[in-house]
Order: structure tokens, then sequence, then C-alpha cells
């Protein structure tokens, strides 16, 4: 088999260009917002701190992202065909695991930068150095590479000798293994292990952190310290729990008992919807920003 065939929003073909148009104003959106929070945060003097740091590589892996799966899709939709060779394919999961599990561990550093700054105040600065940003950064965009690169190589070591149509609009770990004719029970074991490793884990080292962050908030005396201390925490804990709900039921869930429309939907909603939301929930919530955003604005029209 040279190739797979995706076959992407084909049950819905009188909407094929309503999609288009939809998916295209949400990547131009999701580009335009993700750049000017990366742009903010390097030029206002008051975002240079480790919280902005973080944010600032949290925008631009979105827009890594949703690179790798928008422009496949707009592509898709305005030629009607989702041929992808093979070659293609796998570079495509390889990259969607890469970016994916980098959020993963990137959300886990922004959520312990939270803690020490909450919970450690007088320490927060010593702690959270330019150089243990540098590294936490670093280790989140370097340490899945080797098994992701090891997970894809064994799908596609497999051998496809069936159906070649993926009822899916991207070559997704579990659409793909399903069209394999070897025992796929090694590849199973070693996505669950990757779902423990990178979404499981991290995931309850936010929810031990934010246990504390909460726990240190209420004991604050005063209600306007409480309210400010909340105000920075909450954006993060709603991109969590968005992000890492949709995505440990896509990988976590039984690849038998996951029906068509609903792992489609899933996908959908963690590497297109969440993206979107992401620049509107730091933005809007965060006093900083709006404030330098209004700086920039003012400049841009002066």
């Amino acid at each position: 088999m040279l190739e797979f065939v995706l076959m992407g929003f084909s049950d819905s073909p009188h909407f094929q260009w309503f999609l288009f148009g939809l998916f295209l104003l949400i990547y131009v959106t999701i580009l335009v917002c993700n750049s000017i929070i990366i742009i903010i945060t390097k030029l206002d003097p008051n975002l240079q701190t480790p919280m902005y740091f973080f944010l600032n590589n949290f925008s631009f892996l979105e827009i890594c992202y949703v690179t790798v799966t928008i422009p496949r899709m707009l592509m898709d939709l305005c030629t009607k065909k989702g041929n992808i060779s093979l070659f293609a394919c796998a570079a495509q999961m390889c990259f969607i695991l890469i970016f994916g599990g980098t959020e993963c561990l990137l959300l886990t550093a922004m959520a312990y930068d939270r803690y020490v700054a909450i919970c450690l105040p007088l320490n927060y600065i010593s702690v959270m150095n330019h150089k243990v940003c540098l590294q936490l950064v670093a280790a989140a965009w370097i340490s899945t590479i080797p098994f992701v690169i090891g997970e894809t190589y064994h799908v596609f070591s497999l051998s496809f000798c069936g159906p070649n149509r993926i009822n899916h609009f991207i070559c997704d770990f579990p659409q793909v293994l399903k069209l394999a004719c070897s025992d796929t029970f090694l590849n199973e074991i070693e996505d669950y292990v990757a779902t423990v490793v990178f979404i499981m884990v991290p995931f309850l080292l936010i929810i031990v952190s934010y246990g504390k962050i909460i726990s240190n908030i209420l004991k604050l005396s005063s209600a306007k310290g409480r309210s400010k201390a909340f105000s920075t925490c909450s954006s993060h804990l709603i991109v969590v729990i968005l992000f890492y709900g949709s995505a440990s039921i896509t990988y976590l869930q039984p690849k038998t008992s996951q029906s068509k429309g609903t792992g489609k939907l899933l996908s959908l909603f963690y590497t297109v919807f969440i993206p979107t939301l992401n620049p509107i929930i730091y933005t809007m919530r965060n006093k900083d920003i709006m404030m330098a955003l209004k700086k920039l604005r003012t400049k841009l029209l002066k």
C-alpha cells in the first residue's frame, strides 16, 4: 500500500465550502492571536517574567500544532480528495504526537511556575530563574521526540493490506492502527504507556500543584489577594481541563469501543477548537496582557 485516503468530512458534502471557510477563519485567527501574544510578551517590559515566557512558548507551540493539521484539512476540502502518501501520513502523525506531548509537558511546567509563585513567593525569583525556565521548556520540547519517532516507526512497520480509507481528517494514531493487518497488541500497549507518561502523569502533577495552590490561596486573609491569585491561575486551569479531557478520552478509550464520529469530534476539539480558545482565555482573563495590547494599539495608531 503506497497511500491512504483521508475521508475527512465527506459525509457532509453540502457543507464542504462552509467548512473550508470556517477552518480558514479559525486558522488565521489562531495565527494572528498567538503571534500577537508572542510579540507583546517579547516587547512589553512588564511581561518579562517566567509566566509570560512560558505563555510565549505555548503560543508558538499552538501555531506549530495547528499548522500540522488545518492546512491539510483545507487542501482536502478544496480539492475534495484526501489522498495522502504513507510518508506524509507518518510525518503528520509524528508531528501531531510530538506537539501534543510537548503541550502536556509545557502545561505542567506552567503549573509548576504558578505553584512556586503562589506557594513559595519569597523564593520565586531564585527558583524560577531564566536558566531553569529554559531547561523546563527545552525538556518539554525535546523529551517527546525519541519516543514518538519510535512509536511512529513501529506503527508504519506494520502490514497494511486491507482498506486504505481513514474515516478522519488527520493521520491520528488510533485511526491508522485500525487499518493494520498485523497484530497491533504491542502497539496498543505502547500507546497506553505513552498516554500514561505524557498525559496522565503530567495531569496528576498539575492536579497536585493546584491542590497546594488552592490550599494556599484559601489561607490568604485579603479577599483582593485571593481574587488576584485565582484570576492568575484560572486561565491555565481552564486550558488544562479542556485539553487533557479530550486528549485522554481519545488515547485511553479502547479503540474497538470508540465510534468513528466520536473519535473525529474529539480530535477536532483538541486539534482545532481548543487552540482557537486558548488565546481568548489567556488574554480576556489577564489584565497585564490587556494593558500591553492597549499600549501596542496606541503605538500603532500614532
